[in-house]
């Protein structure tokens, strides 16, 4: 197949794959490295939203009881709560507000989850949850203004299928989602608000879900849920090995709630995957390799046919669910491990950021663009099956038409031997403690294989054969190449000898 550079677009890339991305726990904002990975992060990728996890947890200190003259009191702290809102804002990134979980002094029971203690019982007292969700989002409007904060999605709690997540059942979930959606419509009936965040394989809850708004005449703007490809644990120390699914399992999961929702009230209602990946295990090696991202490429360039926003799950390995990680590569859910290690997920994400908005082709492995200065950029990569271990890597091959007279082409590559971070910090002696020099090899090591050449293309054809190494992604950057070299430069001349005409002329003398 040819593929014209001037031809028309045959659809446009959006970016639902970056509209949000995931953080672990709010008051992980706060750590320094945290901070460091998302401004590297919104500088090369850009995402439109992050998702957090314990916004209301009692280490951000909102809910705080106090006794004076005899009788309880309670003070809402916000000085966490605005630093991260803050940082994130700074950044140029939105929050996507997940309610949850519930603070200690509101909860019905003990109850927790992960290492940080997330209280995941229902309020003890309606009333006061209900107070707590109208006094957080009036502080919010009152600080950083209505209109802005009418942008914030407002996700109602998380994962509410699995009991490690809520410990009750599923109406006493509708009813949080009730009261919840409620409280925050009173306090501006343009703020957003949606749910009910279900994990994978959860997708029968998303019609009764319906029905019960549908019966209780509760309002929802956008519906939302959770994909991931992964099979039963094999745990191992401080580890995870898991099977997979093919990428195109991941496509079927966001395709799913319209399917589900068509002919309910909320059909037609914005979807949200607000958490996606291979494992839902933070201590799963495939989340370091080139595998991941060369098994994620078909889904961030296919998941906006079917949801409004599909959110990876996360942006760095500040992460605690099951403690502190004891290495800088430990197979946590991040796209930068710890000090901004980058890994291959990162370049795909990285890559992605470089395209065109308009797409010339699309195949099994590859995709073109054309960016508005009228470039191409190429995403090519190594499908995967989600079973298969690759043994050699795969060519892209491709026929471009219609190029200007002369192109620089430029490859970047990441697969198993190049740009791999996690292949360099094994050959270093997989050290948990990295010394500073080390830490500066890894940085060195992780960047993507970069190189350049040009050429005039024949009756401005271009037949492309992009070798990717196992488990490979590749960046092709195609662009006009005029000559900028003043004529009076020679590289023949760099030894002071005088040019081989002259000196012809010269021996006939």
């Amino acid at each position: 197949m040819t593929i014209s550079a001037t031809g028309p677009a045959v659809t446009v890339l959006g970016d639902q794959w970056r509209a949000c991305i995931g953080t672990g726990r709010t008051r992980e904002v706060l750590h320094a490295d945290y901070r460091d990975s998302l401004a590297l992060v919104q500088r090369e990728i850009g995402f439109g939203a992050v998702r957090a996890h314990g916004i209301l947890h009692d280490d951000m200190g909102l809910v705080q009881r106090y006794a004076h003259e005899g009788r309880t009191h309670t003070r809402y702290g916000f000085a966490y709560l605005d630093l991260v809102i803050d940082t994130w804002l700074e950044a140029g990134i939105r929050p996507f507000l997940e309610l949850g979980f519930m603070p200690k002094d509101l909860a019905s029971s003990d109850q927790t989850v992960f290492w940080w203690l997330g209280n995941i019982t229902p309020p003890a007292d309606e009333g006061e949850w209900v107070h707590l969700v109208r006094t957080v989002l009036t502080h919010l409007i009152d600080r950083y203004g209505l209109a802005e904060v009418r942008t914030w999605p407002i996700e109602v709690w998380n994962e509410p299928n699995l009991a490690s997540f809520w410990a009750a059942d599923e109406a006493a979930y509708h009813r949080l989602y009730e009261i919840t959606a409620l409280a925050a419509k009173e306090v501006d009936a343009d703020l957003q608000v949606g749910g009910p965040a279900v994990s994978p394989g959860a997708d029968d809850w998303l019609p009764r879900f319906a029905d019960f708004l549908a019966a209780r005449d509760v309002p929802c703007d956008f519906v939302s849920k959770h994909a991931y490809t992964t099979g039963p644990a094999e745990h191992v120390p401080f580890g995870t090995y898991q099977s997979l699914r093919p990428p195109q399992d991941l496509l079927d999961q966001f395709a799913s709630p319209r399917a589900m929702l068509a002919g309910t009230s909320l059909a037609g209602l914005p979807i949200h995957i607000t958490e996606f990946s291979s494992s839902y295990r933070p201590d799963n090696p495939i989340h370091d390799t080139a595998y991941q991202a060369s098994y994620l490429a078909p889904v961030l360039v296919g998941g906006g046919e079917h949801v409004s926003s599909f959110s990876y799950w996360t942006l760095c390995d500040v992460f605690e669910e099951v403690g502190v990680p004891t290495a800088p590569l430990h197979g946590g859910f991040g796209l930068l491990g710890h000090r901004q290690l980058r890994k291959p997920a990162f370049h795909l994400y990285a890559f992605m950021a470089r395209l065109g908005s308009d797409v010339l082709a699309r195949g099994d492995d590859h995709l073109v663009t054309r960016r508005p200065d009228g470039g191409l950029c190429i995403l090519g990569w190594q499908p995967q099956d989600g079973h298969t271990r690759q043994t050699a890597g795969h060519s892209v091959r491709l026929s471009l038409s219609d190029l200007p007279g002369r192109v620089r082409v430029l490859e970047r590559h990441v697969d198993a031997e190049r740009g791999n971070v996690r292949r360099a910090w094994m050959e270093m002696g997989s050290p948990l403690a990295p010394t500073p020099r080390q830490v500066e090899d890894l940085h060195a090591l992780s960047e993507p294989t970069l190189w350049q050449w040009s050429e005039a293309p024949v009756g401005g054809r271009l037949n492309l054969d992009v070798r990717l190494g196992r488990n490979g992604i590749a960046l092709v950057e195609i662009s006009p190449a005029p000559e900028y070299a003043p004529s009076w430069l020679d590289d023949a001349r760099l030894l002071g000898h005088p040019p081989e005409s002259q000196t012809t002329q010269e021996s006939k003398g």
